[in-house]
């Protein structure tokens, strides 16, 4: 487990963190008719208390569908219907509020694809008993990805590089999309100022996260390459990424200048 940060470490160790209460997972689909029900099922198993969320964006594959015959036969499985698809940022946002109107007391973020494995979750949720944020991390110490090829390797493990040093967070798994966050953590992060999207989305609360002082850890994960179904990453996403990543960071920089400046 790493949080990048001693001090950081130190502060939360003097924290009382509360209990966590029931666990939501929200699980974005579109076109996922091939995943859904063993996704739904490994998580069932792996932590029977929580309960499930998909968040299905009409998918035309009938993926929808198949959730509600899921949530029929299991009351700890709820699905959101949207009206069309507008995007990983905009699902998980819609599916944040649903968690918070309905007194879950932690929310987490999992693929539909089986990339974040449902077996890992409860080391996530342990971890989150000291914490406010938990990340899956492929790129801490025994984070891994499995069936990669080097190039989408290069920009993940970039995206994040690049997404440390230009916002100065001090964590190694910035994009990544396995993530538990207790509740009072995601009310306190402006979740109606969150415009972004895909890659981006996920940094953005990242950073969030951190500059508001939330204790984040990292736990290594094993991400694994999807076996059916398409990627939705798309080159837009990643200039999404940059684009925005880049203006923060600027910002930010500025905005320090300006307050040492006050303070000469």
């Amino acid at each position: 487990m790493n949080d990048g940060d001693g001090t950081l470490a130190a502060q939360a160790g003097k924290r009382q963190f509360g209990p966590l209460g029931t666990a939501l997972v929200i699980i974005p689909t579109y076109n996922e008719a091939e995943n859904i029900k063993k996704i739904v099922g490994r998580v069932r198993k792996s932590v029977p208390e929580a309960h499930v969320l998909v968040a299905d964006d009409n998918s035309p594959d009938g993926t929808g569908k198949l959730a509600d015959e899921l949530a029929a036969e299991d009351d700890h499985v709820h699905v959101m219907h949207r009206k069309g698809k507008e995007g990983l940022g905009a699902a998980y946002l819609a599916g944040f509020r649903w968690a918070l109107d309905n007194g879950y007391g932690v929310v987490v973020e999992m693929d539909a694809d089986g990339s974040h494995q449902p077996e890992e979750l409860p080391r996530l949720l342990t971890a989150l008993k000291s914490a406010d944020l938990v990340l899956g991390s492929r790129w801490v110490p025994g984070g891994r990805v499995v069936n990669w090829p080097k190039s989408r390797e290069f920009i993940s493990r970039g995206g994040s590089l690049y997404s440390r040093l230009a916002l100065d967070l001090p964590l190694r798994d910035i994009t990544g999309g396995y993530r538990a966050f207790r509740r009072e953590t995601l009310e306190g992060l402006g979740l109606d100022q969150v415009a972004s999207q895909g890659y981006c989305f996920q940094v953005d609360l990242a950073r969030r996260a951190v500059k508001a002082g939330y204790h984040v850890v990292e736990v290594p994960i094993t991400f694994v390459e999807r076996e059916l179904g398409d990627s939705k990453m798309s080159r837009d996403i990643l200039v999404e990424a940059l684009w925005r990543v880049t203006a923060w960071g600027a910002s930010e920089r500025v905005a320090r200048v300006r307050s040492r400046g006050k303070k000469a």
